[in-house]
Formats: structure tokens, sequence, C-alpha cells
């Protein structure tokens, strides 16, 4: 089943991106990562423009995070205020990225840069995974405990306006956060990542967040900056596509919730070296189709070009252009609610349990 992607100004198979969408949530749900780094090579692959791809899959982003952060909220595995000041760097860091990517615009280099940025980022993210998980397999086969040592206090905790962060237990400087939100930030404007790959290993080893707050910090962060991405997009470059929004958004939710059901029966040590293994053959590809095949030609590519044949493209077309402002907080908007709809319902699935003594359901734990 095609579609004309009239924002992207390409005909794809919905079919086909709702499949991918849905695994790339399965894996993110799996694994705890982010899926923007997996899903916005996968859309380049499928022929979507590269700033088309970055666009909207940072929309996507916003939406499962929304989705994922309120799920730890009702964990209580959460910590607002590390998080605001994380943010409070992020903003600074979106600005700037926007800036970045509007003069790469400018240049006519947008999409080589990208291309060549995810090459990088998905072999080097991909070794870094491969070395660490084939150490996890072999301490676990020879039975070596790893004893991990407590926060390690480093010269720029010792900085300048420290705070209190009870959630998670510290006393140190702003600055380290700020810093992290910063280029987590520049990083989301430029590539549609939601920066998890940074930020997560940043709180752990850098700021000191204990693991377990990690995963719903990190998501809420994502929020308000994929937010501030998605508005720069629509605005200054008229890319956001709210139909392959609404795709990408619907396989990957019902993914990200699955691959978290299927995670708490699972030990992901084994799963994160083929996850790895999946980073750097992706990287790969990118790689041969960026510096071996001929330009304009792909592996993978079946979107092609189309032109408006219904009237809901030919609508989409005009409200991007028309009322950009508008069309992405109401794209934001709908992805926001989308993701707190899922959530509410998976948790109201979660304290649902039937009796079967009873015979009755009970509504709570």
């Amino acid at each position: 089943m095609d579609f004309f992607l009239p924002v992207a100004q390409v005909q794809v198979s919905i079919l086909t991106i709702l499949f991918l969408s849905f695994i790339v949530g399965l894996v993110s749900g799996l694994f705890g990562i982010g899926g923007g780094f997996l899903m916005t090579p996968v859309l380049i692959f499928l022929g979507i423009p590269p700033a088309f791809a970055i666009a909207n899959e940072a929309n996507n982003i916003l939406g499962t995070s929304v989705s994922g952060a309120l799920t730890h909220w009702f964990r209580k595995t959460l910590d607002y205020k590390m998080g605001l000041v994380i943010v409070s760097g992020g903003i600074l860091g979106t600005i700037v990225g926007m800036m970045i990517f509007y003069q790469l615009k400018l240049m006519g280099i947008v999409n080589e840069i990208i291309s060549l940025a995810y090459i990088y980022l998905l072999v080097i993210v991909g070794t870094l995974m491969f070395a660490r998980s084939a150490k996890e397999i072999v301490n676990l086969r020879k039975k070596i405990v790893v004893r991990k040592k407590a926060h390690t206090h480093y010269w720029i905790h010792g900085l300048p306006f420290r705070m209190r962060f009870h959630k998670s237990n510290l006393y140190e400087s702003a600055i380290a956060p700020i810093v992290l939100g910063f280029f987590v930030g520049v990083f989301a404007s430029i590539m549609g990542v939601g920066g998890a790959f940074l930020m997560v290993p940043a709180m752990i080893y850098i700021i000191g967040i204990p693991t377990k707050l990690v995963p719903g910090t990190s998501l809420f962060v994502t929020i308000f900056i994929t937010a501030l991405v998605v508005i720069g997009h629509a605005f200054h470059f008229q890319s956001i596509d709210f139909i392959l929004v609404s795709i990408l958004l619907t396989g990957s939710i019902i993914g990200l919730h699955v691959g978290l059901k299927i995670s708490e029966k699972l030990n992901p040590a084994e799963y994160k070296t083929l996850l790895a293994i999946l980073l750097l053959l992706v990287g790969i590809i990118m790689g041969v189709e960026q510096f071996v095949l001929k330009r304009g030609e792909s592996l993978f590519a079946i979107a092609k070009d189309g032109m408006i044949n219904n009237r809901l493209s030919e609508l989409v077309l005009n409200l991007s252009q028309e009322y950009p402002i508008s069309y992405g907080l109401f794209s934001i908007i709908t992805v926001i609610l989308a993701g707190v709809i899922f959530s509410y319902a998976r948790e109201l699935v979660h304290y649902i349990r039937y009796d079967v003594e009873k015979k009755k359901y009970n509504f709570f734990k």
C-alpha cells in the first residue's frame, strides 16, 4: 500500500515503514536505547531525504519519550530536578544546532554531512557496545564478578553553582549537567536523535546518577529537546510530514511497549552483542552507499518520486507551508497525546489482575 508523503515529496509503502518502525521500537524497548540513531538511517535507506528523515524521526522520538517517561514516573524512577538542569543546557544546544543545520543547508552539503555523521556514529557506538557486551559474556561464562565502584568524584563536580539533587542523592556543580545538555541539544538538532547514546553513559559515569534513575531522566530530557527541534524544523525548513510521523509513531510505540514487556523476562547480555553487530552492519551499509555506489544509487531505496494524488496530502502540504508554527505545534501535541494514551493504557493493564478464585478483576497490585 503506497502513499505519497506531501512534505518529503516521495511515495512510500506504509506497511514497510510501519513494520520497520515496530522493529526499531521493539529493539528500543528490549535494550533500553533510543531508536533515533537506528530509525533515521533506516528512513534514509528507504529513500527519504536525510533532512526530512531527521525532522520526522525527532517528532516520533518525542511521542515515544513521553510514553516512556510516564512509565518511569509511575515507577518513581525519574529525577525531575536533574532533568530540568540538563534541559537548560539543551535549549541553548538546540538553538546552536539549528544554526549549524541552517548553514549546512545553505552550503548544500547537509545530506552528505548527516550521512557521514551517521556512518561514524554507528561504527563507533557499535564497536564500543560489541567490546563491552563481549566482555560481559566472557565474565558471565567464567563466573567472574565485577565489583562496580561507587560514584567517582571528578574535578568538574567541585566547580561553582553546586546543587543538591535529593532524588539522585547527589551534591555537585550544575555545570556538568548543563554542558551535557548542550551537546545533546546540538546532536538532536543536526542528527534527529534523542541523544541517549551520549546522555546515558555521561549520566552514569560522569554525573553519577543512580542507574535505576537514568532511563527515566534521559527520556524526560529528550521530551523538551525534541519538542524544540520539531518546532525549529517546522518553522525554518517546513520539513515535518505529519503523515510520516503518524506511521512512525504507531509502529514505534507498539514495538516499544512490546519490547519493554519482553525485556522483563530476558537477560540482555548476549542480545546486546547482536544489537552491536546490527549497528555495525547498518554503518557499513551506509558507508558502501556513500563511498562505493554512484551518486543517487541505493541498495534498499523503496521511496520513489511521485505527485500529490489525494486531498489529505494536499491539505498537509498547504498547512506545513502556510502555517508552519501552528502545524508544528499540532504535530507535537498529537504525538504527546498518543504517548500519554499508550502509557496510561499500559499502566491500566499492569494494574488490572484477574483473581481466579474470586472470579473478579482486581484493580490494585
